[in-house]
């Protein structure tokens, strides 16, 4: 952060919030004329503080009805496959985030499908037969009281 200066901070919140807009719409939100607010908008981008820039859908929209949260602990010997699981993980688009913990479980993962007939198909077809699993607890949220990407800048 000490790299950032209060331009920049800017810029980052701002793009955060919209990341479609213009240049022009950034630069003059911030107090910068256009070139060097590219400057430093294309800086934040080169040296990874910016990663890409995205649409967040809107998951119900899309009829994404269920989220669930995931607790995986995996067997002892399931440990030492810590990339194969990881890599398994990778490959279903249900998966949304999936977190290493420290603790009781291995594993903490977002999951999101059309109801929860459809994780229970997930998790018997999928998610349990991976190599290594011992125990999975899933618990379904209820509804949403804050969600955003924007990080506090």
């Amino acid at each position: 952060m000490d790299t950032l200066d209060s331009y920049e901070r800017k810029i980052l919140r701002l793009l955060q919030e919209d990341s479609s807009l213009s240049t022009a719409a950034v630069a003059e939100a911030v107090g910068l004329s256009a070139s060097p607010c590219w400057r430093r908008i294309d800086r934040l981008e080169r040296e990874g503080f910016i990663k890409r820039r995205v649409a967040i859908v809107e998951r119900r929209k899309i009829g994404l009805n269920a989220q669930i949260f995931a607790q995986v602990k995996l067997n002892a010997h399931g440990r030492a496959n810590l990339d194969e699981f990881a890599a398994a993980i990778r490959d279903f688009p249900e998966v949304l985030e999936c977190h290493v913990l420290m603790g009781s479980v291995d594993f903490m993962l977002r999951v999101v499908a059309a109801d929860i007939e459809a994780y229970e198909r997930f998790f018997f077809e999928k998610l349990s037969r991976l190599s290594g699993v011992q125990e999975i607890n899933s618990t379904v949220a209820l509804s949403e009281i804050k969600s955003t990407t924007a990080l506090p800048v």
